[in-house]
């Protein structure tokens, strides 16, 4: 087995996926309607915070370049990490280092890990709705009022209650604009690739490193190896040991962290499927219209389907008509995928000729 495919079965409750723009959505034209979801690139950061708390190490500093013309003006420049595996961050997530003038070669490391967007389990089963607020600190005598005329100028208190005079106005509420909130089942697929999870490649015409951090990752016990790609250096055995405990741990707990103190959803994880197969595991949580009214869509959890391991929290049961879940499902899914990749050689990957 080269990849271990992952699909987890999350509920959101009135929540928001991202906030900088508002929450992002697409349309689904068979069923007429908006479907949030959160993207590949988000939940792939919020995997990644998880893994380094897991496993009590900083993230990998990054480097933000900026140029100067001769204007004095500053010019956004590239941004690049360290390139350097010993950080479980960039190992997992992948680098990019782009040349500049061709002075230096471009390295660049494809993630192990392809994640996907965390999208509705059904177009019919998520769904947005807007919601109006407000920013309210009437009740308070000690709030401090400034009205400026058309010049800048402050207006004094006789001057305020004048210009009031005649208007429904509060001066101490505010009305928000109505903002899109998140709630529904929705699924998210993750597909690790163990021939790369552990190895970084040192073909010189495709290099992922410089020749200094290959010479320093020998140094620290990386093993010298061979695997479909070519020859690589592999991750000491004690690393990949408390690494993989981490990521499975990261992989079972991950949810997204950018979301609102005012909009927080716990976002818990109902079912997770665990297989070798990517076509059947979509089939392991999937959903199905109802037979009798078709604008309504009945989730499945299957149970049965051979060669996939699925786990299933007890909450899962408020929602889902199901007969296996247990109160130690996440753990007993943790340990599961801690099997799985501990069982790949690492150090000894067959190459084809």
């Amino acid at each position: 087995m080269n990849t271990i495919y992952i699909r987890t079965l999350k509920r959101a409750e009135h929540t928001v996926f991202c906030v900088a723009d508002g929450q992002k959505y697409y349309y689904d034209s068979q069923f007429n309607r908006r479907i949030p979801f959160s993207s590949g690139q988000q939940i792939k950061r919020s995997l990644i915070d998880s893994l380094c708390e897991a496993i009590n190490q900083t993230p990998s500093p990054t480097t933000f370049l900026f140029d100067v013309n001769k204007q004095k003006e500053l010019k956004e420049g590239e941004v690049y990490g360290t390139c350097d595996p010993t950080y479980a961050d960039q190992l997992f997530g992948g680098w990019m280092k782009a040349s500049k003038g061709g002075v230096e070669r471009t390295l660049k490391r494809r993630s192990p890990l392809s994640i996907s967007a965390m999208r509705a389990l059904h177009p019919l089963l998520a769904g947005l709705e807007k919601e109006a607020g407000s920013f309210d600190r009437s009740e308070r005598p000690n709030n401090v009022v400034i009205v400026r005329d058309e010049k800048g100028n402050q207006l004094n208190q006789e001057e305020i209650v004048s210009l009031l005079d005649g208007k429904d106005r509060s001066l101490s509420r505010k009305w928000l604009n109505a903002s899109d909130r998140v709630a529904g089942l929705f699924v998210a697929d993750l597909a690790i690739d163990l021939r790369r999870l552990f190895s970084v490649s040192i073909n010189p015409f495709e290099p992922e490193m410089s020749e200094s951090t290959i010479e320093k990752l020998k140094s620290e016990g990386w093993i010298e190896s061979v695997n479909v790609f070519g020859p690589c250096l592999v991750a000491p055995k004690e690393l990949r040991e408390k690494w993989i405990k981490g990521l499975a741990k990261a992989i079972i707990d991950w949810r997204i962290t950018s979301n609102q103190s005012r909009t927080f959803s716990l976002m818990d994880t109902l079912a997770i499927s665990i297989s070798d197969n990517a076509n059947t595991i979509a089939g392991s949580i999937r959903a199905k219209l109802s037979e009798e009214d078709s604008k309504k869509a009945d989730p499945i959890i299957d149970e049965s389907l051979k060669g996939i391991d699925t786990f299933i929290t007890l909450q899962a049961g408020g929602f889902i008509h199901t007969k296996g879940e247990t109160a130690d499902a996440l753990e007993k899914a943790e340990q599961k995928l801690i099997e799985l990749m501990m069982a790949f050689d690492y150090e000894n990957q067959l190459v084809t000729a």
